[in-house]
């Protein structure tokens, strides 16, 4: 018997991409099965609850398996309509590692299960195992396209035998169970996803499966880290930092040197310093009756991997900010100035009365800063 193929579209080559798009969209509303690139594997995705495409899909995977189908957002803000409330590490994983190659696992409530089953018309065993639910937000601009505008809940499963391409050895394996397959070339990543359980709240987190992201990188990438830089860190930056750590220790009320365990690193860099120098005795004195302590301060010159590593970066000047910029680009987006009207001037050679004065002024853009870029 003839097996019918499965149309392959090089979705980054073609010149009608909405189109394509749109095309995908009405195939799975219509109950069939579209191939969609994300960043560790190709899957078969299609509509939550149309039993035409739930049953392609099973027929994909393995009838053996009986559990419900990973979900896939195309916003991490997606996720609450499923799990409803949760806490501070749930919100925290979902902000550092959506879109991302993480699946989340979530433990739901009875009611929230049984409301969400009713909502969508979907069977509570179709969308919950074991009272989890497991999600998951691809980091692929075509997967988060067809997600987002099918504007329905769509399931995936890694995509036959050969779920990294090439696109043919899909469509060969697939033998015409599938309706179309996106193709946008090799995966980025050569492993599957990590699956992590996010546990109750204060319990953190157990990797089900380690895949691209292991612990140590879990850990890093959950971290928050402000960095601050001037031009020798040796003044300015080093008092943002100090400020800084005694500004967020207060507000989550803990001591400045418990921030890491709240998962928060400040730290400060110089544009154009060198390594081992102590803060100014100018610097230390002023930040130290509010709270901050510059006494170990060491300079540090800045380098790709605390860019790399920052979450949100402040500088003292727009020379400093184009610092961070020749040397990572794409660090634009997470790159200000403290002071969003110009530049902070360098107090250096100044008497103790022009730091004081310095301290005051970062300690209220300080205060705004980070209610807008790190905590509410």
């Amino acid at each position: 018997m003839a097996t019918m193929s499965v149309p392959i579209v090089p979705i980054f080559e073609t010149g009608d991409y909405e189109q394509q798009v749109a095309r995908a969209v009405a195939l799975l509303r219509d109950g069939g099965v579209v191939v969609l690139p994300t960043e560790t594997v190709y899957g078969a995705a299609g509509v939550l609850g149309n039993d035409k495409a739930m049953d392609r899909l099973r027929a994909i995977r393995g009838q053996s398996d009986s559990k419900p189908f990973t979900i896939h957002l195309a916003r991490a803000e997606q996720a609450a309509r499923l799990i409803g409330e949760v806490g501070e590490t749930a919100e925290r994983l979902m902000k550092k590692l959506w879109p991302g190659p993480v699946a989340l696992v979530f433990d739901v409530p009875a009611d929230r299960r049984a409301q969400v089953s009713r909502e969508l018309g979907v069977a509570e065993s179709d969308i919950y195992a074991n009272g989890t639910i497991t999600l998951r937000c691809p980091d692929h601009i075509v997967a988060t396209d067809v997600i987002g505008r099918a504007d329905v809940p769509i399931v995936l499963t890694v995509a036959g035998g050969s779920p990294q391409g090439p696109a043919d050895a899909i469509a060969a394996e697939l033998e015409g169970r599938a309706d179309l397959i996106f193709d946008a070339g090799p995966t980025r990543f050569s492993k599957p996803s990590t699956i992590l359980h996010v546990k109750p709240e204060g319990q953190g987190y157990d990797i089900l499966r380690a895949g691209v992201y292991d612990e140590r990188i879990i850990e890093r990438l959950l971290r928050t880290t402000i960095l601050f830089i001037c031009s020798g860190n040796t003044c300015r930056s080093p008092m943002a930092e100090a400020l800084a750590r005694a500004t967020l220790a207060k507000r989550l009320n803990v001591t400045p040197d418990e921030l890491e365990k709240k998962g928060i690193t400040v730290v400060s860099a110089g544009a154009f310093a060198m390594p081992g120098s102590r803060a100014t005795p100018q610097a230390v004195e002023a930040v130290k009756p509010m709270g901050g302590d510059l006494t170990r301060h060491r300079s540090r010159p800045l380098t790709v991997e605390l860019i790399h590593q920052a979450d949100v970066i402040f500088t003292m000047g727009r020379s400093h900010a184009a610092a961070v910029t020749a040397l990572v680009p794409s660090a634009a987006e997470k790159t200000m100035t403290l002071d969003p009207g110009g530049d902070i001037d360098d107090p250096i050679g100044g008497d103790l009365t022009l730091y004081q004065s310095l301290a005051g002024t970062m300690q209220q853009l300080l205060e705004k800063r980070l209610a807008e870029k790190v905590i509410s």
